[in-house]
């Protein structure tokens, strides 16, 4: 517990071990907040307007590998319950959080520092973290903390709805892509896992991160960030700032997306940056292929020029080559790639 950013952060200067050598670092430079990411208004996909939202969607998919929903169905009301709640608990008594906390990898449910590989990584990441699984949620619920008392209630049913904009996010990708209506449901978005950042205010934000620089390794991430500007995506050789909008959720392409595409999708690279005035808690719900789930290109997407980019292989092989290379965005794909 005494690990954790939370517990010792205030009125200290950066400890050493956050300071990340400067070519990692994000630097004093001033990285402009992008309104070039694309925003996607899906209220217009139950009308009339529904090809151009997939062709939207579909656009942004290829070009940033992110966008912004608004107007997405999940109620505002729910949003704000639900991150409230998420603040609560990292408020909450040191001893009241004890149970949560684990360095242990296999524990489903668990809060924890920096990365699952703490005490080995060379530098620390300046965020404390809370994840769990959400699917089977009736099974689930029960390993999910008990404090703030209203977590449970408010928190399943804010997966519940965070599962069918993600799906449905899923569902208009496949229309564009030409696929099937529910080529992405059953094993390729079987898994769902909650994970909720928390950045503490930060004594010098230019010499460290809350999130390293990564691409998502599952199929699609749907993130609310929150009032506190903190996201960059990498694109075209510079960071771009992405703005927190009122009531959207950031929308971003995983690897598996890109190679279920044949590449015709992007995962793009990004990374968190921390401030020193406020605390930033962020909620992203992350949306898994089954760990026995086979991943390949579509063939219906391999142009009759194009051979697959990428050998088949099961998510779980996937997951343990990212996770020892510790999310390297320029080397996790390169054992799956099928050169010509």
């Amino acid at each position: 517990m005494e690990k954790l950013v939370s517990s010792w952060f205030s009125n200290k200067t950066l400890p050493q071990s956050y300071i990340f050598p400067p070519e990692a670092r994000p630097g004093n430079h001033v990285i402009p907040r992008c309104n070039t990411i694309p925003v996607v208004d899906l209220s217009k996909a139950l009308a009339h307007d529904r090809i151009v939202i997939v062709q939207q969607i579909l656009k942004a998919s290829q070009e940033f590998g992110f966008f912004q929903v608004v107007n997405h169905g999940v109620p505002e009301n729910l949003v704000t319950d639900t991150m409230n709640v998420f603040k609560e608990f990292f408020e909450l008594p040191a001893e009241d959080k004890a149970g949560i906390y684990s360095e242990d990898l296999k524990r489903p449910c668990r809060l924890y520092t920096s990365s699952s590989n703490y005490d080995h990584e060379n530098v620390h990441l300046w965020r404390d973290n809370l994840r769990h699984p959400c699917h089977p949620l009736e099974d689930c619920i029960k390993i999910w903390p008990l404090k703030p008392t209203r977590y449970r209630e408010i928190v399943a049913t804010y997966s519940i709805e965070a599962k069918k904009l993600g799906l449905r996010i899923l569902e208009l990708l496949s229309e564009g892509l030409g696929l099937g209506s529910g080529f992405f449901g059953d094993k390729l978005s079987e898994s769902l896992l909650l994970s909720v950042n928390h950045y503490p205010p930060c004594p010098d934000p230019s010499l460290t991160l809350g999130v390293s620089r990564h691409c998502d390794p599952n199929l699609l991430t749907i993130l609310h960030q929150g009032d506190v500007y903190g996201l960059q995506v990498f694109k075209d050789g510079e960071w771009i700032g992405v703005e927190p909008l009122h009531n959207a959720f950031v929308v971003n392409i995983g690897h598996q997306l890109q190679i279920i595409s044949n590449n015709k999708l992007k995962s793009a690279e990004h990374w968190a940056v921390t401030n020193s005035r406020v605390a930033r808690t962020t909620v992203a719900f992350f949306i898994n292929p089954s760990d026995d789930c086979v991943i390949e290109p579509d063939k219906s997407l391999i142009d009759t020029d194009e051979s697959p980019a990428y050998n088949p292989f099961q998510f779980k092989e996937f997951l343990l080559n990212y996770s020892s290379l510790m999310g390297n965005p320029e080397k996790c794909l390169e054992p799956f790639e099928l050169h010509a």
